[in-house]
């Protein structure tokens, strides 16, 4: 048998041109020739494009010489004509923002008519979203009629439906997304290839909302949240009354005896405000912010063998605060996105640092340590999280930050050393388990020796040589240092220790509301 020779073709450093990310055009800005044409895989539509087969015993053709084509660069703006300050407690700056650029109209779009949804082979005429009635079901914006509140009753029988799904929420959850897809193709396109994180995050959800129904408070906070998330996927108000149906006819399905008329009046009145309310903040955040950003890699560092530090420049204003995280999303997994926590305070070149562990079956920490380098164009969704300080308090600050999880305590020293009041202490914790994990406690221990104020503690769980590093659990390591109590705290870090570093600081004196941590099993490790 004969053997075939096998060239393979990589297009840039790191793989990800122009014409391999979603949202941007394929077409060279003015005064920019581009050397290298987008390659796909043909779709069922080219068929009838494509040449017939040649014969078996046809004469063998000679073929002309192709030249090797250039690598596309991504073209990406210098940097940000405003770049984002730390705002005071109270005040958030409006960077300039626009909306949809003449020049570039696909640029922060997602959704029918992307390259994404061209993959799906779906793309549907202006205004055909089959989710029309929900005009009628809400009201529209500015409008004067208030979305009917749901009523205790109505939240203890939301609760006892969802309670009965529970034990069965794999399959309810594939039912659900099985009914949208199947009604609504056009929808398809707005989610991963591979579904199963999604499914285990929308049930995730649903007892977060659930479990805060009577806490209004809480409840808008989450929702507005979720609506300015879920304009990073191309959502449009007009689905939201396609969700209704498919998860109304789930809840029917699964939720057994619990299901009758009552509750399907109540899960509606409920649905109907939550999605409201989702709505009104996602068009709030639309007159300011884009639904993402693009930033291309500017530099890519390996700190350990599966750490990098990965620095983007948006392409435009990226305003946040030290102690936030935001979505990131690569060229090779599209609609998958992942949380990273800012690893440094807002600096006067634009620039944002991640820090970025590869675990195991982590699509986007994969990519981005061991395939992403400069040149690379990556989306960015807006800054999100509760975890900032208010640098006009006297509190003194007590930071445990295990792993990666140090990001966003160095931000938070940094902004602190720039803005924090004079004779606030700040006392940082950074667990690992071996010492070369240690890979931020060079530079924190810099900052240390020049402000007084800071103290950085090293701590070792996995055993070996210590020196004099401290060793043990961070948390139970930390609940020896107090009393805590007064201190404000913040932690960082794998699930297990963010919780139990609650409850030691809980037993140290540190009241619950001064105690802050990112949603923990949220899906910012994948």
């Amino acid at each position: 048998m004969k053997s075939r020779r096998t060239v393979l073709v990589r297009t840039g450093r790191g793989s990800a041109g122009v014409a391999s990310v979603p949202g941007l055009s394929e077409a060279a800005p003015e005064g920019v020739t581009s050397k290298a044409a987008a390659v796909r895989p043909p779709r069922p539509s080219d068929q009838q494009h494509l040449p017939p087969p040649v014969p078996a015993d046809a004469p063998t053709a000679v073929l002309p010489a192709v030249p090797m084509l250039e690598p596309v660069r991504p073209v990406v703006p210098a940097r940000p004509v405003r770049p984002p300050a730390v705002p005071a407690p109270a005040a958030v700056p409006v960077p300039d923002f626009r909306p949809l650029p003449a020049d570039a109209p696909g640029l922060n779009w997602a959704g029918p008519g992307d390259r994404w949804s061209d993959a799906w082979g779906v793309r549907p005429a202006a205004g055909q979203l089959r989710a029309a009635p929900l005009a009628a079901a809400l009201p529209a914006a500015g409008a004067v009629r208030p979305v009917e509140e749901p009523t205790a009753r109505d939240v203890e029988v939301v609760r006892s439906c969802l309670a009965a799904v529970e034990p069965v929420a794999d399959r309810a959850t594939a039912h659900f997304y099985a009914l949208l897809f199947l009604g609504h193709p056009e929808l398809r396109s707005f989610f991963p290839a591979a579904m199963d994180a999604h499914r285990d995050l929308l049930f995730r959800t649903l007892l977060t909302v659930v479990r805060e129904l009577d806490q209004p408070v809480a409840l808008r906070a989450t929702l507005a949240g979720l609506g300015r998330g879920h304009r990073r996927y191309g959502t449009l108000a007009a689905h939201y009354a396609a969700v209704e149906e498919c998860l109304v006819r789930t809840l029917a399905r699964y939720a057994a005896d619990r299901w009758d008329a009552e509750a399907e009046q109540a899960w509606r009145r409920a649905y109907r405000m939550i999605a409201a309310t989702m709505i009104a903040a996602a068009e709030e955040d639309a007159r300011t912010s884009p639904p993402w950003w693009q930033g291309e890699v500017v530099r890519h560092e390996r700190r350990t063998r599966d750490v990098a530090a990965v620095t983007v420049r948006p392409d435009q204003a990226y305003p946040f605060r030290a102690g936030q995280y935001a979505a990131l999303e690569t060229p090779w997994w599209p609609r998958v996105w992942r949380h990273y926590s800012f690893a440094g305070a807002p600096r006067g070149d634009g620039l944002l640092t991640f820090h970025v562990k590869a675990v195991q079956a982590g699509w986007v920490s994969n990519a981005l340590v061991h395939r992403a380098a400069p040149g690379d164009v990556l989306r960015l969704g807006p800054a999100a999280g509760s975890m900032t300080v208010d640098h006009a308090a006297g509190a003194d600050l007590l930071c445990l930050g295990g792993g990666t999880g140090i990001a966003p305590v160095l931000a938070l020293v940094e902004e602190a050393a720039e803005y924090g009041v004079p004779g606030r202490r700040v006392e940082v914790f950074y667990g690992a388990r071996r010492a070369e994990e240690l890979y931020g406690l060079a530079g924190l221990r810099e900052l240390a020796g020049r402000h007084p104020w800071l103290t950085v503690r090293a701590v070792l769980s996995g055993g070996g040589p210590a020196g004099r590093l401290l060793t043990g659990e961070l948390p139970e390591v930390v609940g020896g240092f107090g009393p805590w109590a007064g201190r404000e705290a913040v932690l960082s870090g794998p699930p297990a220790m963010v919780r139990r570093g609650v409850g030691v600081l809980l037993r140290a004196g540190v009241p619950a509301e001064r105690i802050r941590h990112d949603p923990v099993g949220g899906p910012a490790l994948g």
